[in-house]
């Protein structure tokens, strides 16, 4: 059994927990949550206070094992710092780790929560079990975590499975910074910028959408209102979730040919509207993919739901320790 904390670093809310390991499976033991300081520092500071309150509440303090970190990039984990990530302004080359390190004098590591959630998957969801995986995010945005013959792979300087700036179009929503890349048609900022722009065609030629009656509706639109109207059996929102749905399917074939995983795993807006995704996307890949590679694949949406942000981070910290005592 082994004693884990772990932290998550958001561009809004921050969360600190322990967890407990029992055998192969993970026990959530304590969590807190709190609005992330206006600065680094001060959010350095309030997560070594809110650690020490619930190891000190759990009366566990003597057993902590190993910490993980759990952030946006782009980030540097060799050396635990993180590189200025969009959503996080003024972190700007900031130390997390070693502030952690002196404090609880145990191993501590950084991973970006795309690799976090890899890791969280593979040791305790919808990876379990296998060496080759990849999982995705398709969230705000769309990223990759790779687990390679049985290990994180995050790249020569942890760019690896930025798979968001790949193109797939010539033209198409913006995402990543590029037109027609997996982020645009692939997250929830780009679906909403494909349905703001078709539900205004709709208008203008007088065939408003039901999520859209007028121009004034357009900003309002957002990938849970249409996903609500797909649901519904709105024609256009289901048009553009099939259409969202066969661009997975192509970058799908891509990752089946490129590494020919076992499992990609899907998270967040696939794991809630797979049944509007699935059938575009498996008709796709499965017309775009090697045979072979496809063959031993498996799609799966991810297992661990809400709870992914927590098991993440204790996932880096169990991946801390199993480096520092492998085998």
């Amino acid at each position: 059994m082994s004693l884990l904390a772990g932290v998550d670093i958001g561009g809004t809310k921050c969360a600190v927990c322990l967890g407990k390991t029992e055998g192969d499976d993970l026990r959530l033991i304590a969590k807190r949550r709190f609005p992330t300081p206006v600065s680094p520092q001060e959010t350095i500071h309030r997560s070594l206070a809110e650690l020490d309150g619930l190891l000190d509440l759990q009366q566990v303090r003597a057993g902590l094992q190993a910490i993980g970190i759990s952030c946006g990039g782009p980030l540097d984990s060799r050396r635990g710092i993180v590189l200025s990530p969009p959503n996080l302004p003024g972190w700007d080359r900031i130390d997390v780790v070693t502030p952690l390190t002196a404090h609880f004098g145990v191993p501590v590591r950084l991973q970006n929560d795309a690799n976090a959630s890899a890791l969280a998957e593979w040791k305790w969801g919808a990876g379990r079990g296998c060496r080759n995986m990849v999982f995705l995010t398709f969230g705000t945005g769309m990223g990759a975590g790779l687990i390679l013959d049985g290990r994180l792979y995050s790249g020569t300087n942890d760019l690896a499975g930025e798979v968001g700036h790949i193109r797939l179009e010539p033209d198409g929503p913006l995402g990543y910074g590029k037109s027609g890349s997996f982020e645009g048609f692939c997250s929830g900022g780009g679906i909403a910028d494909l349905a703001r722009t078709l539900a205004l065609e709709g208008i203008r030629r007088g065939d408003p959408p039901g999520f859209c009656q007028d121009a004034g509706d357009i900003p309002t639109i957002t990938a849970e209102t249409v996903g609500e109207a797909a649901q519904a059996g709105d024609p256009l929102a289901i048009r553009i979730f099939e259409r969202v749905g066969e661009e997975l399917g192509r970058a799908l074939a891509l990752l089946v040919d490129l590494i020919n995983p076992e499992r990609i795993i899907i998270g967040s807006i696939y794991a809630r509207q797979q049944a509007l995704l699935e059938p575009a996307a498996m008709r796709v890949l499965a017309s775009e993919a090697l045979p072979g590679s496809l063959e031993v694949c498996l799609v799966l949406p991810a297992r661990l739901g809400e709870s992914v942000g927590d098991l993440a981070s204790l996932s880096v910290a169990l991946w801390a320790l199993e480096q520092v005592h492998p085998g």
